[in-house]
């Protein structure tokens, strides 16, 4: 799908296009009158983004900090969902403009293309290349059908229950005519189901003025007991939103959602019902035009409704919902591993009702089993995207859906061979610190792209740079800290 450049002045857009090739110009759709209504009908990648993020770091990491240190360290999830908000926000900038995800703009930077490509392929794959929801969800599941938690005799049909799991993802992935179309009609309902379940037995189980004593703990940070667990709290930093590679493929999204200059640049199709779609390995630009600036504007209107009120708020309520549940009805000062948090509440809330055995774990299954789904997607469409822009040789070899699909297949054998060989929480550990690296690496590259690639009308406030660049100085502190504990362990 390509726009044939035309003739504008020059002052109008970017003075460099950078290591790949330069974009097409076009104006800028526009979009829907902004309305409550219009609104629903056009956001949809921050229900995906949530639905991926309200997963393993409320259901384990969250219950597990808040039961060690009390909610009073919540201030950390605090300020992760802000400046993730922050993060996000200039990430789609970019994607707004061009067309392109977030990855198109880093790939343009120096040392190039095929370098950065390589970077976030192993990143991604150090981040989310090990399926440790997958096996948390399994072992979630069986608990919920057994009446207990699996122990080690289970092991063998917990490892199974993870691969039919894997298997599933690949099924719910070929299907909706764009991948996006599915994960979102999927991650809206997932979404109703979760926080239906998390309100009810929050309202009908926790007292009142727990509540008041978690809401502070979210805003005011009191001190952290020694010995610190720093692993425990970059985890708790990190997956609090949606944790590194998520916070990117975000903009994937809403280019496949048609957000922006997306609409001109196409989308990655399902294998089934796809067959009609198409997508540009460069993107489309538009001339900052009196014209182009207002329909910008309202563009960016909808990108706040999607990021703030949906992904924001879903993340807060994630997390405070949780560790409300867990720090009521877990001993403080408990050790945490694995499953123990669902666990715990499963077994106080079954002596109210035995029933609620079944439901608390059900629901936790599906909080682990969606974030699965999304961070499979999020992996996949990584490296589908950045060898789609950066390979001509793998253009010119597939389409993106043979890319897409090639590699998802890859990514589940080797899910289904390693959940047999690590605990899901260990794997788990991997994942989320790994999420810290990649805010504080990309958030710097996000402040490059903006400055050198967009046009001075559309570049960001020198509060959300400033915004930005925290976000990665927030990262560095308990990046640093997490290695500091890993080389002392290592000597």
């Amino acid at each position: 799908m390509t726009h044939a450049p035309r003739p504008v002045n020059d002052s109008l857009l970017p003075a460099s296009h950078g290591e790949l090739p330069p974009w097409n110009v076009a104006d800028l759709p526009a979009p829907p009158p902004f309305s409550v209504r219009n609104a629903f009908k056009v956001i949809g990648p921050g229900a995906i983004m949530a639905a991926t993020s309200v997963g393993g770091g409320e259901w384990l990491v969250g219950p597990a900090a808040a039961v060690k240190y009390s909610s009073s360290i919540f201030l950390i999830a605090t300020m992760a969902i802000m400046l993730q908000v922050v993060f996000n926000l200039e990430a789609i900038r970019y994607t707004l403009y061009t067309g392109e995800p977030i990855y198109g703009g880093i790939l343009r930077l120096k040392p190039g293309a095929r370098f950065w490509a390589a970077f976030y392929t192993l990143i991604g794959f150090f981040q989310l290349g090990w399926p440790a929801l997958a096996g948390s969800a399994a072992a979630t599941l069986l608990g919920a059908w057994m009446g207990r938690m699996p122990g080690a005799p289970e092991q063998g049909t917990q490892s199974w229950v993870a691969t039919g799991l894997i298997l599933a993802v690949v099924l719910i992935l070929s299907f909706g005519g764009t991948i996006e179309r599915m994960l979102e009609r999927f991650a809206w309902t997932m979404l109703g189901v979760v926080f239906l379940f998390l309100l009810v037995v929050n309202i009908l189980f926790v007292p009142l003025p727990h509540w008041w004593q978690t809401a502070t703990g979210f805003f005011k940070l009191s001190g952290l007991p020694h010995p610190i667990d720093w692993a425990l709290l970059g985890a708790l930093a990190a997956t609090a939103g949606s944790g590194g590679i998520g916070n990117l493929t975000v903009t994937n999204w809403l280019r496949d959602k048609g957000f922006g200059m997306g609409a001109l640049v196409g989308a990655i199709p399902s294998a089934v019902g796809g067959h009609q779609i198409v997508l540009s390995h460069v993107g489309t630009v538009f001339p900052a035009t009196p014209e182009n600036l207002v329909r910008w504007r309202a563009w960016v209107r909808y990108v706040h409704v999607d990021q703030i009120v949906v992904w924001g708020m879903f993340c807060f309520l994630g997390m405070f919902l949780n560790v409300n549940l867990a720090t009521a009805v877990i001993p403080h000062g408990t050790d945490l591993q694995g499953l123990a948090a669902g666990a715990y509440q499963a077994e106080y809330l079954s002596r109210i009702w035995p029933g609620f055995w079944f439901l608390t774990l059900f629901n936790g299954f599906w909080i682990l089993f969606k974030t699965q789904l999304g961070n499979t997607d999020i992996l996949v469409r990584t490296i589908t995207d950045a060898l789609w822009m950066a390979s001509p040789k793998a253009r010119a070899a597939s389409s993106i859906r043979t890319i897409y699909y090639g590699i998802l297949v890859v990514f589940s054998i080797w899910g289904a061979i390693v959940i047999r060989f690590a605990s899901p929480f260990t794997l788990f550990k991997i994942l989320a610190n790994m999420a810290g690296i990649v805010l504080l690496i990309a958030g710097v590259q996000i402040f490059l792209v903006n400055r050198r690639f967009l046009p001075a009308a559309l570049r960001p406030p020198l509060w959300r740079e400033a915004g930005l660049l925290l976000c990665s100085a927030f990262y560095a502190f308990f990046t640093f800290f997490v290695l500091r504990d890993l080389l002392r362990s290592m000597w």
